[in-house]
């Protein structure tokens, strides 16, 4: 069983001041540009419109979702920004040695680029912001990520479970939020073969695949334990998860069982705990 660490267990939000919020996110944001032209890295850059012949992963998810409370033009211009970022991504190849940053290629979503107010969860809640919507995008990419060799170096979890698992064909906590820059997702090429990201997108669905050179010789199977609920002594309830990956050979035959990440999320909604009979509360 995973021990989590009593500041996890604690993770009462914080009340920050706006010029707390400012300074922080000046400081990170310039720090990322030092990192990204002054670096060690040497970060993909280059497309190629003729398409690898052998598909590694591919997954979908939709992109009109009806949340309670939350308007539909928010959905709609999320297609809008989505469509603007895919045409940054799409194609892309990663070879041996070199690291795909999500932002770096993306840039900075900006209303002359053409980006539209989107849905941003922000302490818990939403708002309206110039982009939003983008981490549908970043979602996709770390979990079909998950099930390559490719290695994820960097890539942030979701602070706040904001939406109950209704129709959750994921386990908790496998996707990667994004804030320009300083959130960033980067995945590393440690193999020997080249890779490519292609993506589509339509009014429907936002889809994605992994492609290479090389026909696959891994299969992986992405799944959580450890998951529970605990109620905090300030009133709280913080969920928590362990993701790991199984490996295996063409033959299903078990390879490796690896620890992937831990999550801790803070509950905005009402638990039913005596629905869910998976669900413990510690």
């Amino acid at each position: 069983m995973i021990k989590y660490s009593h500041d996890k267990l604690a993770m009462r939000p914080k009340v920050r001041s706006r010029l707390r919020i400012f300074l922080g996110k000046k400081y990170y944001t310039y720090r990322r540009y030092l990192d990204w032209y002054f670096g060690r890295k040497k970060y993909a850059s280059t497309k190629d419109d003729n398409l690898l012949p052998y598909v590694y992963f591919s997954h979908k998810t939709p992109t009109l979702r009806k949340l309670k409370d939350v308007d539909m033009w928010y959905q709609y211009n999320k297609i809008i920004n989505l469509n603007i970022a895919l045409k940054r991504l799409n194609n892309i190849i990663i070879k041996p040695g070199e690291t795909f940053s999500y932002w770096r290629m993306i840039g900075k979503p900006t209303k002359r680029k053409g980006y539209v107010e989107g849905m941003a969860l922000f302490y818990g809640g939403y708002k309206a912001e110039v982009g939003g919507g983008l981490c549908q995008l970043s979602n996709l990419i770390y979990w079909m990520t998950l099930h390559t060799p490719l290695t994820v170096t960097e890539r942030y979890r979701h602070s706040y479970d904001v939406v109950p698992d209704s129709n959750r064909t994921q386990p908790f906590g496998s996707g990667a939020t994004c804030v320009y820059n300083y959130r960033d997702l980067q995945i590393y090429n440690g193999t020997d073969d080249i890779y490519q990201l292609h993506l589509t997108l339509s009014q429907e669905e936002l889809a994605g695949e992994w492609r290479t050179e090389k026909e696959p010789c891994f299969k992986y199977e992405v799944y959580e334990k450890e998951h529970s609920i605990s109620h905090e002594y300030w009133g709280g309830y913080i969920r928590h998860n362990v993701i790991c990956r199984r490996c295996y050979d063409m033959d299903g035959q078990l390879l490796n069982d690896e620890f992937i990440t831990e999550n801790h999320a803070l509950m905005m909604y009402q638990p039913f705990l005596e629905e869910c009979a998976s669900t413990r509360l510690l």
